[in-house]
């Protein structure tokens, strides 16, 4: 299967598995300006030279050996659940894609058949029930992860652990996992203790958030969104990455985590 979702600098001086939703255009940007002195002119997911990615078949080999040796710094970021599969929610299915349609082709219209779900257009500036929106689409989303049917789930908002454990199972191991919600910090400690041809203080680095702008803005707070079974169907979705990554079920308004991670736990039970 090897170690999809996996970049890493040419200088080989960090790898980084992605997580969707958690950072990583930021992360991107970063890695790629700590090897060459600028960053990345578009989308970091558009690059194809500058830095080696896993869906780039000359990358393969070279993050394969890094990884199965442990010959770099290796990380990843998490986010908190409720906040994350809000993102993919107003950025995939409520947003326009940088191509100018919406995302998948046919998703969206097939969400409003099946579902219900009504996310507006920009000629009426998105408006529409962002409330019950988002629960039908945490229905479907539900479905996706749990019988697979009507589509396969998309990476964006499958659970982070899913993505985390791939890396582990075949063979890799972290060296750091840090918060989205405290992402300077844990971003310059990688930086710190990663051997990087350019040094870089993440204080200094511009936002990099390529979804921001591609549909409408959160109108509520978090805890808004998530009913009684809304919550239930989170809970069902997202278990192992609220009790891994130390996040609040009981207060979708508290983003924070509760605990630091346990980096020994998290290869334990995700290694298996």
């Amino acid at each position: 299967m090897g170690f999809p979702g996996t970049w890493m600098t040419e200088s080989a001086s960090m790898v980084y598995r992605v997580v969707p939703k958690c950072a990583c255009s930021s992360i991107g940007q970063i890695m790629f300006y700590s090897d060459h002195g600028r960053y990345f002119d578009g989308d970091i997911h558009d690059s194809t030279s500058g830095l080696h990615k896993w869906n780039q078949d000359e990358s393969q080999p070279l993050i394969e050996a890094n990884v199965k040796a442990h010959k770099s710094l290796t990380f990843t970021c998490v986010r908190n659940p409720y906040a994350r599969i809000l993102s993919s929610f107003f950025d995939k299915i409520a947003g326009i894609q940088r191509n100018g349609k919406r995302y998948r082709g046919n998703l969206v219209p097939q969400l409003i058949q099946r579902y219900g779900v009504d996310v507006g257009s920009p000629e009426n500036s998105f408006e529409f029930d962002q409330v019950a929106s988002f629960r039908r689409f945490l229905l479907f989303a539900r479905d996706t992860i749990r019988w697979r049917r009507p589509m396969e789930p998309d990476i964006h908002w499958s659970a982070m652990s899913g993505h985390i454990s791939t890396f582990i199972v075949n063979g890799g191991r972290y060296d750091q996992i840090f918060f989205t919600e405290k992402f300077n910090d844990g971003m310059q400690k990688v930086l710190d203790a990663a051997p990087t041809p350019v040094k870089l203080d993440v204080n200094d680095v511009p936002k990099f958030n390529e979804s921001e702008g591609h549909g409408p803005k959160r109108a509520h707070k978090v805890s808004d969104y998530f009913d009684d079974l809304s919550r239930h169907l989170v809970w069902e979705i997202y278990k192992k990455d609220f009790q891994l990554f130390k996040y609040d079920f009981d207060d979708p308004d508290n983003k924070l985590p509760r605990h630091e991670i346990d980096l020994d736990e998290i290869h334990a039970k995700l290694g298996r």
